[in-house]
């Protein structure tokens, strides 16, 4: 099978190479992609190197498949040409997330809207993935009415420039590279993405509108805070969850167990909660500090974390190639 990952030069690329690569899929030929300057560069892809190629080299090789993490521009510029020679794209930037006649897959929740009619597939922003994986058989059972979430995000969602500012202002040195509008080593920024007239930024209405879309339900009230802090390895969410139904807590942790992609981390009494140091590296999607809201009725709290770079991104790209494979949609 012959596979392209455009933007395979940067943080995301890198992670879709190391993920195919873990998950043994049965690339034939890869093609990497990059912007013009990175081509003829050598990528490392299960022990053999391949060099770098330009976009319109990718579309003439038609690939099966292409995993786009190169910015919403490129991709809106460039899936559908992927697409127009029969390429199935796989695209994690905002670009088509939200448009109508495109799906919006977390395979643990909804890869069953996917068709062979599917060419353009939008991978959901990062910290919408965690949340809908951990809600989504509890919406089943209970059916989540609203959500309360507030974030603790990896400037690694940021890309290098961020990972590089961090690290330039730890070492006390120079700052040259300036990825935020303020320091964020000891510190904590409460924005993300660009704010918009409302008053919240893209990122927050990013999970407001997808988790909607990908959980079928416009009916769920979802309002948002999202907030960047100064580490690497993953995203934390704490999530406020009001049921249509009432629970019982052990039930809760039941049904989390058996959620395909959650690990249950949630022994507060040995100091044994999600972070995101034990989230990093990991595909699954931690869940804990399990616990009844006590100020109002059929709501939960938990604390949610993941590997941004990998189930927020990667990993979850990834996964829906395997669906497509597996149920023969694509060849």
């Amino acid at each position: 099978m012959k596979v392209a990952v455009v933007g395979a030069t940067g943080l995301v690329g890198g992670e879709m190479l190391k993920v195919l690569e873990e998950r043994n899929f049965p690339v034939t030929e890869l093609l990497p992609v990059a912007s013009e300057k990175s081509v003829g560069q050598l990528i490392t892809f299960k022990g053999k190197q391949y060099p770098v190629v330009s976009m319109d080299d990718a579309i003439r090789a038609q690939p099966a498949i292409a995993i786009f993490s190169a910015g919403g521009s490129v991709s809106k510029e460039q899936a559908p040409r992927f697409a127009e020679v029969g390429t199935v794209v796989i695209d994690n930037s905002s670009a088509w997330r939200m448009d109508p006649s495109k799906k919006l897959v977390v395979p643990e929740v909804n890869a069953q809207v996917l068709t062979a009619e599917d060419k353009i597939i939008a991978n959901p922003n990062c910290s919408t993935i965690q949340m809908v994986v951990a809600l989504s058989k509890l919406h089943e059972a209970y059916k989540v009415e609203r959500v309360v979430v507030s974030t603790y995000q990896s400037v690694t969602g940021t890309g290098k420039k961020a990972v590089d500012q961090l690290m330039q202002e730890r070492a006390g040195g120079e700052v040259t590279s300036q990825a935020y509008p303020h320091r964020i080593d000891l510190n904590v920024l409460p924005h993300i993405d660009v704010f918009e007239d409302n008053g919240y930024t893209k990122e927050e209405m990013k999970m407001v509108k997808e988790t909607k879309k990908i959980m079928g339900d416009d009916t769920i009230r979802v309002t948002a805070t999202t907030v960047r802090i100064p580490v690497m390895g993953g995203h934390s969410e704490a999530v406020n969850v009001e049921f249509a139904k009432d629970f019982d807590l052990a039930e809760v942790r039941r049904l989390l167990e058996s959620t395909e992609g959650v690990e249950v981390v949630d022994d507060p009494a040995n100091n044994k909660y999600p972070m995101p140091k034990d989230a990093h590296g990991k595909d699954a999607v931690l869940v804990g500090r399990l616990r009844r809201d006590e100020s109002q009725p059929n709501t939960l709290n938990m604390w949610v974390v993941a590997d941004n770079l990998r189930k927020g991104a990667a990993t979850n790209a990834v996964q829906i190639a395997e669906y497509l494979l597996k149920q023969g949609l694509i060849k």
